[in-house]
C-alpha cells in the first residue's frame, strides 16, 4: 500500500464559480504560466455550454462530462521474470479526475480550425453524451484492463 502523501499542493477554487474542479481545469488548460488567458478560455467555454444546452448552470454539465470520462481502472507495466505484463489497477479518485481532464483537453487541442473555447465546449458536450475522443480513450483503457484481468493477481 502506498504511503500517504503529506504536503500536496491543492489548486485554489475558481473565483467566479467557487468550484475546486474548475480551478484545477483552468490550471491544466494553462500554457506558459498564462493563467488569465486560460481563465478566459474556460469561462468562454462555459458561456458556450450555457447557450448550447440552455442550462442555467454550466458547471453541472462540466462535472457530468468529467464524471463520464473518468476511468475506473488502468493498466501498468510490471516486469516478472523476463516478461512484461500489463497489470490492471484501480485508480485513485484524484488520478481519475486528472486523467479525465487531461484527455478532454488533449482531444480539444488535437482538433483544428476553431478557437480553443469552442473546441473544449464541443468535447465536453460530446463527453456528456458519452461520445467523443476522450470517451474513446476511456473505453480503450477499460478494454486493455479487461483483456489483461488474468494478471490482476500480480498487483503489488
Amino acid at each position: 500500500m502506498r504511503r500517504k502523501v503529506k504536503n500536496r499542493n491543492v489548486a485554489g477554487v475558481d473565483p467566479r464559480f467557487d468550484s475546486l474542479t474548475l480551478g484545477k481545469f483552468i490550471n491544466y488548460v494553462m500554457w506558459d504560466g498564462k493563467k488569465s488567458t486560460a481563465r478566459t478560455v474556460v469561462y468562454d467555454m462555459l458561456e458556450v455550454l450555457k447557450e448550447k444546452t440552455g442550462n442555467e448552470n454550466p458547471i453541472e454539465i462540466f462535472d457530468t462530462a468529467i464524471k463520464n470520462v473518468s476511468p475506473q481502472v488502468e493498466v501498468r507495466s510490471r516486469r516478472v521474470g523476463g516478461a512484461n505484463y500489463q497489470v490492471p489497477y484501480e485508480i485513485r479518485q484524484d488520478r481519475r479526475t486528472f486523467l479525465a481532464m487531461n484527455w478532454i483537453i488533449g482531444a480539444a487541442r488535437n482538433k483544428k480550425g476553431k478557437p480553443m473555447h469552442l473546441k473544449l465546449s464541443d468535447e465536453i458536450l460530446a463527453a456528456m453524451k458519452g461520445e467523443g475522443e476522450a470517451m474513446k480513450k476511456r473505453e480503450n483503457t477499460h478494454k486493455m484492463a479487461e483483456a489483461n484481468k488474468a494478471f490482476a493477481h500480480m498487483a503489488w
